[in-house]
């Protein structure tokens, strides 16, 4: 039978033709229709999609393997100042060790220290040494401060993390309007003079870069307390303990960036800004219009001295300053 006889023989069947009995015998036909399309349609949906050629990820079995967090070898043997690192004794290499890994996968943080010190060691580095301060002291403000000119929680000021009372003693000028400590070249000045008292204090460099974190005061009572006579013997509180392999640390990965997985391209170094000094000895009631009238503007002011520290600046009978801008 096909489909037009069976549609006839709907409408002959059981009495004379209406349109609702024609309706009543349609409507569970055109619902069978309907099911069977939309399974045929879906099976071949399927069948198509899986047809298609599927994009499979390149593995291979470098790229199966975890992330390594690789034990860097120590250094044989290292020194601060001069005075070596006694490697042999446990604990010291295992202090040195810590540090040094910490800083080597501190990544970000280490390579902007790195492009950041580029700018500013060689001249810290002059200095120091017109002090005859040993140039390894070079790294002392970048355990300190990273090269950023912040307050700690203590508040320390600057690269060299100087507190306002050491500050005065040293020589630095501290007022509303001026900050010396934010000047980096003040604050090494400054650093210097403290360096130099220490070691006529304690005739060794490595207690003298621990005391700049402990004081020269609190190094001696606990060597006198411990009847010991050097750092690496010494129990102290745990940042004094790390303080001086923070300070090996960084120097070893200074020294030996590659090694360690640090490869900067030299222009991607920050180098020094040239600028041009302008001597003032009259007070500046708008440091905004000076920096306009001299060429520049008030962020780049800001940026060069960052030890004026409102937008004005008296200046005392007798008194002067340099106010640094890009040439």
């Amino acid at each position: 039978m096909n489909f037009t006889h069976g549609i006839c023989c709907l409408l002959t069947f059981n009495g004379p033709f209406t349109m609702q009995r024609l309706l009543s015998y349609l409507a569970p036909l055109s619902i069978g229709l309907l099911l069977v399309y939309v399974l045929y349609d879906q099976s071949t949906r399927v069948e198509t999609k899986e047809s298609e050629p599927v994009l499979e990820p390149i593995v291979t079995q470098e790229s199966m393997q975890p992330f390594l967090a690789v034990s860097y070898d120590l250094p044989k043997q290292i020194s601060f100042a001069g005075e070596a690192t006694p490697l042999e004794i446990p604990d010291v290499l295992e202090r040195l060790d810590r540090e040094l890994q910490v800083n080597i996968y501190l990544q970000s943080s280490t390579l902007f220290l790195l492009k950041r010190a580029n700018r500013w060691l060689p001249r810290i580095t002059e200095i120091l040494r017109e002090h005859e301060i040993p140039e390894d002291f070079k790294y002392l403000p970048l355990i300190e401060s990273g090269l950023v000119n912040g307050v700690s929680p203590k508040n320390a000021v600057g690269y060299w993390q100087i507190r306002e009372a050491s500050g005065k003693e040293l020589g630095l000028e501290i007022t509303k309007e001026v900050d010396e400590r934010y000047d980096p070249i003040q604050s090494t000045v400054a650093a210097c003079k403290y360096l130099r008292k220490a070691y006529e204090k304690f005739n060794n460099w490595t207690l003298v870069a621990a005391s700049y974190n402990r004081g020269v005061a609190g190094i001696r009572s606990d060597l006198e307390d411990q009847k010991a006579d050097n750092y690496y013997d010494a129990h102290l509180n745990d940042e004094t303990s790390r303080y001086v392999f923070r300070i090996l640390a960084i120097k070893e990965i200074f020294e030996n960036p590659a090694k360690y997985g640090f490869k900067i391209k030299p222009e991607h170094l920050y180098n020094p800004e040239p600028l041009r000094y302008i001597d003032v000895t009259e007070t500046i009631p708008d440091l905004v219009s000076f920096a306009k009238n001299n060429g520049s503007n008030y962020k780049l002011l800001k940026r060069h001295n960052p030890w004026l520290r409102q937008p004005r600046l008296t200046v005392k009978k007798g008194k002067s300053y340099q106010i640094a801008l890009p040439v």
